[in-house]
């Protein structure tokens, strides 16, 4: 079922299968922001990570010597969650460990996924409480796909992102969906990187951020259209856009989690970018979207 909230900048769409976005919409100009989940492209909006990020080795990991076998990204963007709040402007949706998720994942939790509205600001706050009597450790993250406005003649090589501070940034590239953890290098990241279908050809770029304040920005010099991501204390944030198969759309994700190195061990006590929880104790992350229209008043 799909929930509504806005305001009068914005209105967003979002789906209790997966608490994903479905739509973000500018109020007045009913200009569609996100990616609209084109299944020969890249069927998704805006998915949930949870209870890891990126790919596992051979999909499965070991804990206290038993086999686990999970997807990429976990398996919270494929699940129902609960409504447990919503208001005009905000909802909270939450997903509940249940002996299917402990088939795959042996932890007790719950899993909030908060969305609020302040102007054309859309805040995504993730809660996780540990619910078992010992550590919990897991992976989340956004994964929201943002279009490429074509109204004016734009292609996708007319947009570009920056990122705030302006400082070089560690980049993690990957090999066969592992991180190649011996060729990461200092990435210019203090310039502007422009968008192109090849940009994607060896996958997702991925850059420490050291969990500092930092903010992505999609633009483009044709127009007034940009978004804003604030990453807040993510500490890896990945771009991405499905390739060979193409389309005028870029996924700005900033994760709490990431895929396996390469020389992983697969024990998930040994996982590098965990996260790790007491029990009864609760994580909190999230980040923020701005919207910014071509239409937008002077």
């Amino acid at each position: 079922m799909d929930y509504t909230i806005e305001n009068n900048m914005i209105k967003v769409v979002i789906s209790d299968h997966g608490a994903e976005i479905q739509s973000v919409k500018g109020a007045h100009t009913g200009e569609e922001y996100m990616w609209q989940a084109d299944p020969e492209i890249w069927g998704r909006h805006a998915p949930i990570l949870f209870p890891i990020v990126g790919r596992l080795k051979n999909d499965e990991y070991t804990y206290k010597g038993k086999t686990y076998h999970m997807g990429q990204h976990g398996f919270a963007r494929n699940c129902d969650f609960e409504v447990e709040n919503h208001t005009q402007e905000s909802i909270t949706f939450l997903l509940k460990d249940n002996e299917e998720t402990r088939k795959i994942y042996p932890f007790k939790f719950e899993f909030r996924v908060n969305y609020n509205l302040m102007n054309n600001l859309l805040e995504e706050n993730f809660g996780v409480v540990n619910k078992s009597d010992e550590t919990m450790i897991f992976g989340v993250g956004g994964h929201p796909g943002f279009n490429l406005p074509t109204k004016n003649g734009e292609k996708k090589e007319d947009y570009y992102f920056d990122m705030h501070p302006s400082v070089a940034r560690v980049r993690i590239p990957l090999k066969d969906a592992s991180l190649d953890w011996e060729n990461r290098s200092l990435a210019s990241t203090d310039s502007m990187i422009g968008l192109s279908d090849d940009l994607f050809k060896n996958d997702a770029l991925i850059y420490e951020l050291h969990g500092h304040d930092n903010k992505v920005s999609l633009r483009t010099d044709k127009s007034k259209f940009h978004i804003n991501v604030w990453t807040r204390n993510a500490p890896f944030v990945g771009i991405w856009s499905q390739y060979p198969k193409t389309a005028n759309y870029v996924c700005i994700e900033p994760w709490w989690g990431i895929a396996d190195r390469n020389d992983a061990n697969g024990k998930l006590e040994d996982k590098y970018g965990m996260n790790h929880l007491e029990p009864g104790k609760e994580f909190q992350a999230g980040f923020s979207i701005t919207y910014h229209s071509d239409s937008d008043p002077e």
